[in-house]
């Protein structure tokens, strides 16, 4: 990646982190499905559970030749639970994932290429529209889907920059996400990049009971500020 340029003083504490993590890491290359459907897919399922299980349940489809937009929206959600149980939560997610697909027929026809050819700001308030779609599985869908330079945060992101005295416990969704898209060049990759990284970070790292001395952060500008948890 080119040298990137931010000009404030948030962006540069930012990118210094960015360039800790993947110093330490290397490159994630998120997510690792094939088509734009299997990524849609897996943001939806991906929900309170890990990517294994994900796996399975992508997996599942693809064996039953159900990974197509008219395969999913002619099965049950019966039929779709059964598919996708190793990603846990079966019943709630086959509702949310026949809801997407609905949307995607009502909307645009069943056409993944219509969907892509949307501007981006629309698509995502219609995302945030389909019930069971929130603003880190519409952003997911947006940035991994159809790589546009939406920057996804989770409570890993929250942890991280609540730890270093960059948030509060009470900040919400759309600051966090603004921290990082007013502050750093719209660029997908970074995007696609950071957040992998950060994700890396809390779950081997940041933990609610942290590992802050052999963390890569330890070399971060920002000081830990552990609360309590």
């Amino acid at each position: 990646m080119s040298e990137l340029l931010v000009q404030s003083q948030t962006g540069r504490t930012l990118l210094g982190m960015y360039r800790l993590l993947l110093d330490h890491f290397g490159t994630q290359s998120w997510w690792p499905w094939e088509t734009t459907l299997e990524i849609m897919i897996g943001a939806v399922l991906t929900q309170n559970t890990n990517w294994a299980n994900v796996e399975k349940a992508i997996h599942n489809l693809k064996e039953h030749g159900l990974l197509s937009v008219e395969a999913l929206n002619a099965l049950s959600p019966d039929e779709l639970a059964k598919e996708i149980r190793p990603a846990g939560y079966f019943n709630v997610k086959a509702k949310r994932l026949k809801n997407l697909i609905r949307f995607l027929f009502e909307r645009y026809e069943g056409s993944l290429t219509e969907l892509a050819g949307e501007e981006t700001g629309n698509l995502r308030e219609q995302l945030l529209a389909v019930n069971g779609i929130g603003p880190e599985t519409a952003d997911s869908i947006l940035l991994y889907s159809l790589g546009r330079p939406v920057f996804v945060v989770d409570a890993y992101t929250h942890r991280i920059l609540l730890r270093h005295g960059m948030a509060d416990e009470q900040v919400d969704y759309h600051a966090l996400q603004g921290m990082f898209m007013d502050n750093l060049p719209e660029d997908v990759r970074l995007f696609n990049e950071f957040h992998a990284l950060i994700v890396r970070t809390g779950k081997e790292y940041c933990k609610k009971k942290p590992l802050c001395s052999d963390c890569p952060l330890v070399h971060w500008d920002q000081p830990p500020i552990l609360p309590e948890y």
